[in-house]
């Protein structure tokens, strides 16, 4: 299919997917949207589009098949999606990248959201796409080559340290946020992670650096395959067990260095979740 016939394609699959979100981010995030051929991150079609019954296979390779809010399989086999572009969109819109920051992407996949973000800080910024699957890392490489504002690094995303960063997106979910997540947040940096248990749905965490410490809240429910060395089994099961009280929206800051209060969401060996604001500590 022609690139000029793909256009309407994804013009309505970019307005689609912002017409629910407000803000100042919103027409930057659909240009990004508009502009990102997502089918070059797919390999060739027809796709295995992920459903809760399974895999369904669409009836052609035609590209205007996947402008649409489908979770499409990058490897069925292991479990690995190009997830949903709503969930993305909306917690791209929380994040808010900025042109000229700096992004650490941890679970690039082929790098579709990868490219989105690049193109949302602009060739004066920098992402740095983190992918520990070999195959899919150098994938990735392959098809941001053109990028020069994207680096990928073929490791673990959950140790070591990590570039400082304005902005870090994990795409693999976790019980807790890794420590060296939050020591590459630059001040005023921003954390989006999805913080799940080992079944059911968790939620993107959205951990803000600030001068007394971290704000951080839920913004959306989110399901995703786990991040290698973050999702241990006591630690899932709590988990579990706060977000079956279905109160998460209380959650207002992080707190490290100090022994839980009443004020205690979740619990995990070096930090805890406050329903408290960071101003009543």
């Amino acid at each position: 299919m022609s690139e000029e016939r793909l256009l309407p394609f994804r013009q309505l699959y970019a307005d689609l997917l912002m017409a629910p979100l407000k803000g100042p981010a919103v027409e930057r995030l659909r240009d990004a949207f508009r502009s990102i051929p997502r089918e070059r991150f797919l390999g060739p079609g027809p796709w295995r589009i992920f459903t809760d019954g399974g895999y369904v296979v669409t009836p052609s390779d035609d590209p205007a098949l996947i402008y649409q809010d489908l979770v499409v399989a990058l490897s069925a086999e292991q479990g690995i999606n190009n997830g949903e572009p709503s969930l993305h969109a909306r917690s791209l819109m929380a994040l808010d990248p900025r042109p000229g920051e700096t992004v650490t992407h941890v679970g690039t996949g082929t790098g579709y959201y990868t490219a989105i973000l690049a193109h949302l800080v602009g060739p004066e910024g920098a992402v740095h796409g983190i992918e520990i699957d070999a195959p899919l890392s150098r994938r990735a490489a392959g098809l941001l080559a053109d990028r020069p504002n994207v680096t990928i690094h073929n490791r673990s995303g959950a140790s070591g340290p990590l570039p400082p960063s304005d902005v870090i997106y994990v795409n693999a979910g976790a019980t807790h946020p890794a420590e060296a997540w939050l020591e590459a947040l630059r001040p005023g940096g921003r954390l989006l992670f999805p913080l799940t248990p080992d079944k059911g749905w968790g939620g993107m965490l959205l951990i803000e650096a600030g001068t007394r410490g971290f704000e951080a809240e839920f913004v959306t429910p989110a399901m995703f395959i786990a991040c290698q060395g973050l999702r241990e089994a006591e630690a899932a099961q709590r988990a579990r067990q706060a977000f079956a009280r279905g109160d998460a929206v209380k959650v207002r800051s992080l707190r490290r260095g100090i022994p839980p209060d009443e004020s205690c969401w979740l619990a995990w060996e070096g930090g805890w979740l406050s329903t408290a604001p960071l101003a009543a500590a």
